[in-house]
């Protein structure tokens, strides 16, 4: 089983044109307009089903090969002021070969661009150094320095270097707890004894990250049923025990 796969490398409708035409070695002023036709809207279909974007131009180069494919199928020609029978083709033919002919010279005109930015214009050394000095002045604007202002722009740029030296320095540090790491310290401690205070948790790790990670430890350790917890008079401070133990009693 084979099957094809299209992509839009065209940079254009003429392009691909002129791709069906070389493709099956077609005479270019004598168009099967048809065959071209159901090949130009087939690559457009492709397009559409790879959700793709067709460019409008070639929507437009669709339908004008559409409109010529009609014209050679009405059974009165169109003829011309002299009496001669018009081919409707001869528009797009004269196109394609404007196309053809700009196409065959673009490669040669690339290359030229490239030998030429590979290129680096040489020059007179003091010519140039001249022409920048004339065109900055830099005599005319030291004539008007003096101490005062190569104080003033000294102080200035010491400004700005005393700014930059205090400037808020922001460090992340990675905290050595987590959740799971703090339940199993909690169920290693109640396990030396039959209950645990959390102002002794506290007391043990005063940092307010330590007591966030131990509390929210708890708090999980209460939804999965492994602890209980007792709570002391006036609410200034709970007791946690292991469930199992608390049945027991």
């Amino acid at each position: 089983m084979s099957f094809e796969v299209r992509l839009p490398l065209f940079e254009g409708p003429f392009d691909l044109l002129l791709f069906f035409i070389q493709r099956d070695e077609l005479d270019i002023y004598d168009i099967p307009i048809t065959r071209i036709t159901n090949d130009f809207l087939e690559y457009i279909h492709q397009l559409e089903k790879m959700n793709m974007e067709v460019a409008s131009e070639f929507i437009l180069v669709a339908a004008t090969l559409m409109r010529i494919k009609a014209k050679m199928l009405l059974p009165r020609p169109v003829l011309d002021e002299d009496g001669n029978e018009i081919d409707p083709r001869e528009e797009l033919v004269k196109h394609l070969l404007e196309y053809k002919k700009y196409k065959s010279v673009i490669s040669e005109l690339q290359q030229m661009e490239l030998d030429r930015s590979q290129q680096e214009q040489r020059g007179n050394t003091y010519s140039e150094l001249k022409s920048l000095s004339a065109v900055t002045n830099v005599e005319a604007e030291l004539q008007d320095v003096t101490l005062y202002k190569l104080l003033k722009s000294f102080k200035q740029v010491m400004v700005r270097f005393e700014n930059e030296q205090q400037r808020p320095v922001h460090q992340v540090v990675e905290y050595p707890y987590t959740i799971e790491g703090q339940k199993s310290v909690l169920l290693d401690r109640l396990s030396l004894g039959t209950k645990l205070s959390f102002h002794d948790i506290v007391e043990q790790e005063t940092s307010k990250i330590a007591v966030i990670f131990n509390f929210l430890a708890i708090l999980e350790l209460l939804q999965l049923r492994e602890i209980t917890l007792h709570l002391g008079i006036g609410f200034n401070n709970f007791w946690i025990e292991k469930l199992e133990e608390a049945l027991v009693d």
